[in-house]
């Protein structure tokens, strides 16, 4: 099938309901990829909030996530991935979702509009933390209210909504507009919205993490090695980086406590694993400096 041009696609959806499905699904996807081209006019805010985020970290302060319904959603699902991912503490990720997040397939829409909710959950936030509030009208008044109180104690507050004119922004330290086109489907900003919100947020988590020095040559030297697969991923990553047997590999990994980094360097020449921590110390964390010390 050839490509379709994607700013010719009618982005409303007249008369959706009596299409042949096959067009449907195509419309959906197509909206889903048009969606996506708002992060170009977007990618200089992104790696600047990358690197707010890492700062952050850095000097000590957590990750805050807020947001409500939809785009709360979209950020659950990146800040829950970080501590297995990248080895961030999860005490350092706080995820403030309007109504909490869902235990069950019911998500209260009303919650949204709880700005004293949105206050109390606030009193959490620190003056070295950055806070990341998502919100595709970028007026909702959860978000807004975690926003203004962000701002407050003096956090650094990353402002994402898809309205050029968002209130939200007149909060923000960093205001990343991501101009989504209208809805296929009107109001339901699960789709392009939430698209273009999710994978801006993982270009600043995972730009974010390469700054701290958790990805080495596009692996996650840092993850959390929680389970059979991922023993299976860092044995492969530490035998490719150190060029060592998996049998040497998983030796190494059993030494450190399955830590990956430091079980390189004891293959690169660390004489134990306090060596080996005390060099990592020593460059932030950053895998390639380590080996240049050895």
């Amino acid at each position: 099938m050839p490509m379709r041009d994607l700013h010719a696609i009618d982005d409303t959806g007249h008369a959706l309901d009596v299409l042949p499905h096959a067009e449907v699904t195509q419309r959906l996807a197509d909206a889903q990829s048009c969606a996506l081209h708002a992060l170009t006019p977007a990618l200089g805010d992104l790696t600047q909030g990358a690197e707010l985020m890492a700062n952050a970290l850095r000097k000590g302060g957590a990750l805050v996530y807020a947001a409500a319904g939809s785009s709360g959603l979209m950020a659950a699902a990146d800040a829950l991935e970080l501590p297995g991912t990248f080895g961030i503490p999860p005490e350092r990720i706080h995820i403030l979702m309007a109504g909490g997040q869902p235990t069950s397939s019911r998500m209260p829409g009303g919650t949204e509009d709880d700005s004293a909710e949105a206050s109390e959950a606030a009193k959490i936030i620190k003056a070295d933390d950055c806070v990341i509030v998502v919100t595709a009208s970028g007026s909702t008044p959860y978000a807004l209210t975690v926003a203004q109180v962000a701002q407050a104690v003096g956090a650094v507050v990353i402002g994402i909504a898809n309205t050029a004119d968002a209130p939200l922004f007149e909060y923000a330290t960093l205001a990343i507009c991501l101009e989504t086109p209208p809805e296929l489907l009107a109001g339901s900003t699960r789709l392009g919205a939430g698209t273009a919100q999710k994978v801006a947020m993982n270009c600043m988590s995972t730009l974010m993490a390469v700054k701290l020095g958790h990805v080495h040559d596009g692996m996650m030297v840092n993850l959390r090695v929680e389970n059979t697969k991922l023993q299976e991923r860092a044995t492969s990553m530490v035998a490719d980086i150190a060029r060592i047997s998996t049998a040497e590999a998983r030796g190494h990994l059993e030494a450190t406590g399955y830590e990956v980094k430091p079980a390189i360097l004891l293959a690169a020449g660390a004489a134990n694993r306090d060596q080996a921590t005390a060099i990592l110390k020593k460059v932030n964390g950053h895998l390639r400096a380590a080996l240049a010390q050895l």
